[in-house]
């Protein structure tokens, strides 16, 4: 394997642990846009009107907040669950 080889090998390794799962939580709006929210993060959310275009400004924006994350050290919020309630 030439140098090149193992820097990329050794690239694609160091991207895919980095790689972290997170919750995304999709709702329509009244207008038919798909609206996505990321609660680990404050104020992380996108909207788009169909769901692939949706996905791929998720993670755009999740890497815009990861940044910001990191710069304001806020506490993290972690989802517990949803749940319906009838009033």
């Amino acid at each position: 394997m030439t140098v090149i080889g193992r820097t990329k090998v050794i690239a694609i390794a160091r991207e895919k642990a980095m790689k972290k799962e997170y919750t995304v939580i999709i709702e329509q709006d009244e207008a038919g846009y798909y609206v996505a929210e990321v609660p680990e993060f404050y104020g992380c959310h996108t909207q788009a009107k169909s769901l692939d275009e949706l996905m791929e400004r998720v993670k755009e924006a999740i890497e815009l907040c990861r940044e910001a994350d990191k710069q304001a050290k806020r506490p993290r919020k972690h989802l517990i669950g949803v749940q319906r309630i009838a009033v």
